[in-house]
């Protein structure tokens, strides 16, 4: 590592063109975000990303979330929009309403994906963590998306026919778990997925569902870039990227 690089790891953000931006929902809410894509460059491919449990503490600022954003524009030419669902707070604010059970979010998602029709976001993917991943499989197939990648997916939410309706549809499907989560397992997940056999199941050795530590970090965001944009890889760990 030379004397002008930094290793990437915690709170490190790399260069990006960073937006704050607001969504608004069918039903009149506005919902609080951001928006950050490569500094130089159009990105290749855009990542909407759903937050975890915001009545557990989940947010735009959840941690897998804020490091895709502060690292994927710059190392994989990646947009990412997060933001926060109804009700939820976090340091960029406060999105108006309440909390809506996986419910009344399902405008949450279509205001997202209406934002990212209305700025031409090139081959959107949803990435939704924990309570995300139930919004993504309950409404990602409203819209017209690439595919989704599920962080840690609990499946309480969502139907088995919800479930069932990802067998027969073109956006793929990609789902993270991790081998010691505390709600959904391997062996379970295997059984849950059952009806979704075109699944891309990617079990975590050593996983957990917070993904905590910078290795379980580096592990998910490859993943991620690994079906989004795989030319990126391997993505460097020190930044800038060609320093030795």
């Amino acid at each position: 590592m030379s004397d002008t690089s930094i290793e990437i790891r915690a709170s490190v953000e790399l260069p990006a063109r960073r937006e704050e931006i607001e969504l608004h929902t069918a039903d009149g809410l506005t919902l609080v975000g951001e928006l950050a894509t490569p500094l130089d460059r159009p990105p290749v491919a855009t990542l909407v990303t759903l937050h975890p449990l915001p009545t557990a503490g989940g947010f735009m600022d959840s941690h897998i979330i804020r490091k895709a954003a502060a690292r994927l524009p710059a190392l994989a030419d990646l947009a990412v929009l997060r933001f926060n669902t109804r009700g939820t707070v976090s340091p960029r604010g406060t999105s108006e309403g309440s909390f809506g059970e996986g419910v009344a979010e399902r405008a949450d998602v279509a205001a997202a994906m209406s934002f990212v029709t209305e700025r031409a976001l090139p081959h959107p993917w949803l990435v939704g963590w924990s309570f995300g991943t139930e919004l993504a499989l309950k409404y990602g197939l409203d819209h017209g998306i690439d595919g989704a990648i599920l962080l840690s997916p609990p499946l309480h939410r969502t139907s088995a026919a919800e479930l069932a309706r990802w067998q027969h549809a073109a956006p793929e499907l990609v789902a993270l778990i991790p081998e010691f989560d505390d709600y959904l397992r391997p062996a379970e997940a295997a059984e849950r997925f059952a009806s979704v056999p075109k699944v891309t199941r990617i079990d975590v050795t050593g996983g957990k569902h917070l993904w905590v530590g910078e290795s379980q970090t580096r592990r998910v965001l490859d993943e991620i870039v690994g079906v989004v944009n795989p030319a990126a890889l391997p993505l460097p760990t020190v930044w800038p990227a060609d320093a030795s």
